[in-house]
């Protein structure tokens, strides 16, 4: 057939509806934003030491909860008093933009089972080497209500003035006695340097009754270090079985997460896993 400009007039409209016509029809509505680009952040972990450490034991695992692409905060712990201590924490978690996976050590056990305490951003509590309290009871009970601890016969007590006036009793472990009973998993040149630099804990925070526990309502996990000379592995899987906590036990000082910050790092991922 011959092609005249007659022709091509009337077939190129024709072929462009022929081609609009095929096209797939859009779409009725577009979907949200937020299924496409669903917003999930990773939980902030706050890191709590306990007596005679202060933050920097918690170095091992904030390498790794760094790499793993985990926020973290690792306050320093006043060891003044326990409900002190809890309303300081409290203070720093008000702070803190989004969901929370709060992890104590020894003593900060006690800290972060009380201020947590009706803070819904916080979606676990890790307890590491740590006391797990329920409302009434002290760290000093808990550690006597089964043998094992030796912490007593190495802690010198010394003065310091209060705020009000008068003065406070403090705890130190003697710094000959510290690589043997808080850290004998560690070099001996590392444990010197963390005797020398220990925080020394009020004996009123050691004795003070706790509050309302958050472990009751919030999920928790539990390591145990059973070669803890401080806290009596017996006490620890006491505690965090009445908890209802995912335990964990290592062969550990108390002083585990210096020593095992791999091991450490494992709980507090499976716990901030868990929130997601």
């Amino acid at each position: 057939m011959q092609l005249t400009r007659r022709t091509l007039a009337l077939a190129v409209p024709a072929t462009l509806a022929a081609l609009i016509g095929a096209a797939p029809a859009a779409p009725a509505s577009r979907p949200a934003a937020a299924d496409l680009h669903r917003y999930d952040p990773k939980p902030t972990i706050v890191l709590v030491h306990g007596a005679f450490a202060d933050a920097s034991g918690w170095s091992g695992a904030i390498r790794r909860l760094q790499h793993a692409g985990y926020p973290v905060l690792a306050p320093a712990n006043p060891l003044r008093g326990l409900a002190a201590d809890t309303a300081y924490l409290r203070g720093v978690l008000a702070a803190v933009d989004g969901p929370v996976v709060l992890v104590g050590h020894s003593y900060g056990g006690a800290v972060i089972s009380g201020a947590a305490v009706g803070n819904t951003q916080v979606k676990a509590l890790v307890y590491i080497a740590a006391f797990t309290p329920d409302k009434g009871e002290s760290a000093a009970e808990l550690a006597a209500r089964f043998p094992g601890s030796t912490l007593g016969d190495t802690v010198n007590p010394q003065s310091y003035p209060l705020p009000g006036g008068g003065t406070g009793t403090e705890l130190v472990i003697e710094q000959g006695k510290f690589h043997r009973q808080f850290a004998a998993d560690v070099p001996a040149s590392d444990a010197a340097v963390m005797a020398a630099t220990q925080r020394p804990v009020a004996t009123a925070a050691l004795e003070e009754k706790a509050g309302e526990a958050a472990w009751k309502t919030t999920p928790s996990w539990a390591l145990i270090a059973t070669a803890d000379k401080n806290i009596p592995p017996a006490a620890g899987r006491w505690m965090a079985r009445r908890a209802g906590s995912h335990i964990t036990e290592v062969d550990a000082s108390h002083a585990v997460a210096v020593s095992r910050p791999a091991v450490v790092t494992h709980v507090i991922l499976a716990a901030a896993r868990a929130t997601r």
